[in-house]
């Protein structure tokens, strides 16, 4: 039971792996875009070598039970050595898109907070950009997600995306989510 509890209080998100530099330490996606626009060679090119993996996404109408589980992360994890990707635990604890995001920003989940903040001001200032996709008063919506816990979505996704200035790639796909 502990071994499934563990399983479900984490949750875990990639990083592109440097195999195609020859070294054994990870690269974040902002470093990629960064060096890829200072060489003067465009992502696209450096990660030309990727081949589309047919995908059938499954829409979880309830939380999946622990073989199906065992299966998709069994799926993940295949899906993710096909890219040279490897799979990073982040807690699990409402922040963890938010980890995630530092992670790959900051090279640090701890940063989370920061990375929030963040977000919540670029909803703020460009809400024509993202109020259509907020199914509840907007007011509201910015109000929840300020606090430490609350779920991202795909709105708090695409903002962060949006500050960044960059794609959030999931998979094997660049995620224009609007």
């Amino acid at each position: 039971m502990s071994e499934q509890q563990d399983h479900v209080s984490k949750s875990s998100c990639s990083s592109i792996s440097t195999s195609t530099q020859g070294s054994d330490e990870d690269v974040t996606i902002p470093a990629l875009l960064t060096e890829a626009k200072n060489n003067g060679r465009s992502l696209g090119k450096r990660l030309s070598h990727l081949d589309s993996l047919p995908h059938t996404p499954r829409v979880n109408g309830k939380i999946p039970d622990f073989n199906n589980a065992t299966i998709d992360h069994e799926s993940l994890l295949e899906r993710l050595g096909t890219y040279g990707l490897a799979e990073y635990q982040i807690e699990g604890d409402g922040n963890c898109q938010f980890r995630a995001l530092a992670d790959q920003i900051f090279r640090n989940p701890d940063y989370h907070k920061h990375v929030r903040k963040a977000v919540v001001k670029q909803l703020k200032e460009f809400r024509k950009h993202y109020e259509g996709y907020v199914p509840l008063d907007y007011k509201v919506y910015l109000k929840k997600m300020k606090r430490s816990g609350e779920w991202g979505d795909h709105v708090t996704l695409q903002a962060a995306a949006d500050r960044v200035h960059s794609d959030i790639l999931s998979n094997n796909m660049v995620c224009p989510l609007m």
